[in-house]
């Protein structure tokens, strides 16, 4: 087809559709561009499944089944932790690829994950803590696990999920927020976008496609030849996590060439089916998953775009709801997993929306401020 007929045909299409080569495609490089997006509105969804899966051990103690486990071999909050890591790896590779300087994009990832973790592990040890806590309140501050849980619950890297005397009786007992263990992961994963730009990786495809294809290789034959029980627990957890944030990296990398097609999606789910049962289903349901995101993310529109305007209230979610589930079970007794979703859930939101407007977006808007204090360090340091 001659450029002419191309553009003459184009002129009869609708604006979203597109043509590359006189092929026809909608690519996801025509959708990404801005903020106009279901993004938002994913994440919050995600946030909640964990919610509602943490649900089920919380109410009625380790080893419950918990939504999905039984059917596709991970529960409802892994999916929901896929889900946020395949956006964390496009919309975090986005974000290096468009920075200014390194110093920008450095802010940007610190001030979005720690005030609202500072916050939250600061009331949580100090606030929450001594309310409900079955020791003497003087008794409760003598103990060196208080401040040992402040300070490694906000480095994250050696995590500790219980204070003195605090939900010691709850069916799940003593964990106060046990959703904080994939953090540490998704810091290593913007290490892993950081050294993938450093290298001058992510600026030039070829080669950063090229880099991404041997990862995900070696990440996939790790899964499917059954070596990740071989490996130490953290390698094998940031192996399983890094997997969609990677896809996420890679859909970045190939944007202005990937198609988003229902019924590409359709059939990638019809083989990801197929292969249920086999070693070859674990990274293919993760794949699928991950285009389907995309999907969501950027083809319906109309009213559902309306959810933007409230704000991005899934990390609150993330790092509110388990310590609220374990506080609805220590206060009211014993409960089903749906009383603790129906009882948690609205406190859990109306937390979310205070540490959005009053913790987590003041903070992003000082992300000048910060990266000038990085600059500053770095112009002072003296040269070797």
């Amino acid at each position: 087809m001659g450029a002419a007929a191309c553009e003459k045909l184009a002129g009869l299409l609708p604006e979203s559709v597109r043509f590359l080569d006189c092929k026809l495609y909608m690519v996801l490089e025509q959708f990404s561009g801005g903020r106009d997006n279901n993004l938002n509105l994913i994440r919050i969804i995600a946030a909640l499944g964990v919610l509602v899966s943490h649900a089920y051990p919380i109410s009625l103690g380790p080893g419950a089944l918990e939504p999905l486990e039984a059917s596709i071999g991970v529960t409802l909050g892994t999916v929901s932790v896929y889900i946020f890591f395949v956006i964390s790896g496009f919309l975090i590779t986005q974000s290096f690829d468009r920075s200014s300087a390194h110093s920008n994009w450095l802010a940007a990832r610190i001030l979005r994950l720690y005030p609202a973790l500072i916050v939250v592990t600061l009331a949580t040890a100090l606030v929450l803590g001594p309310w409900v806590t079955t020791l003497p309140i003087n008794e409760y501050f003598k103990d060196p696990a208080v401040p040992s849980y402040v300070v490694r619950n906000i480095g994250l890297a050696f995590l500790q999920y219980e204070l003195p005397g605090v939900f010691e009786s709850n069916p799940y007992g003593g964990a106060i927020n046990g959703s904080l263990w994939t953090l540490i992961y998704e810091i290593a994963c913007y290490g892993g976008v950081l050294m993938a730009g450093l290298l001058g990786l992510v600026g030039r495809k070829r080669p950063f496609i090229a880099a991404l294809a041997i990862y995900l290789g070696f990440n996939v034959a790790i899964q499917v030849f059954g070596w990740q029980s071989l490996l130490p627990g953290r390698v094998g957890n940031f192996l399983d996590l890094s997997l969609p944030f990677a896809i996420g990296m890679s859909f970045y990398a190939v944007r202005s060439s990937l198609p988003l097609s229902w019924m590409a999606g359709l059939g990638a789910a019809a083989l990801a089916a197929l292969a249920h049962g086999t070693p070859w289903f674990p990274p293919l349901f993760v794949a699928v998953l991950c285009y389907w995101v995309f999907l969501v993310a950027y083809l319906p529109g109309g009213f559902i775009r309306k959810y933007n305007e409230l704000g991005d209230y899934s990390y609150g979610v993330y790092i509110l709801a388990f310590p609220t589930q374990q506080l609805m079970v220590f206060l009211l007794g014993s409960m089903t997993p749906l009383q603790n979703m129906l009882l948690s859930t609205p406190i859990v939101l109306a937390l979310s929306a205070l540490s959005w407007h009053l913790i987590e977006k003041p903070a992003l808007a000082r992300k000048n401020w910060l990266a000038s204090v990085f600059q500053k360090a770095v112009a002072r340091r003296p040269a070797a």
